[in-house]
């Protein structure tokens, strides 16, 4: 199973990255990437650990978004920078964002299954689901 089956590009999608966040509040987690188009070596590290742990991925409801400095539109830039915090010079930036909206951890490297399923794991709402 690749990253096919959870993996998103907002490059060519009719959406802003506000309104495709906006819907997956309230069903699903989301890890949003930003790389520099000059540090893509970072997404790739990131993916390859995610594809690893794929199953792990999917049990916690977990959606990647990646984005490429070049394919962000202007108003999702900007988006980043307000709402996110994003500085457009770093290479790597992530967000891990709850089902509620609301970020809940920043990355500046890839991050490891362990410490992101820990992460997750440790939210109210994931141990709720877990008992169920």
């Amino acid at each position: 199973m690749g990253l096919t089956f959870f993996m998103e590009s907002v490059a060519n999608q009719q959406k802003s990255l506000k309104a495709i966040l906006s819907e997956k509040k309230d069903h699903r987690r989301v890890l949003l990437l930003y790389v520099r188009d000059d540090a893509q070596h970072y997404s790739l590290e990131q993916q390859e650990a995610l594809t690893e742990a794929h199953e792990g991925v999917a049990e916690r409801d977990l959606d990647v978004i990646v984005l490429v400095a070049s394919t962000v539109m202007e108003p999702d830039r900007q988006f980043l920078m307000h709402d996110y915090k994003l500085n457009p010079s770093d290479g790597f930036a992530g967000w891990l964002i709850g089902k509620d909206g609301g970020v809940k951890k920043t990355y500046k490297k890839p991050v490891s299954t362990k410490e992101l399923f820990d992460t997750i794991d440790s939210m109210p709402m994931r141990k709720q689901e877990s008992k169920q």
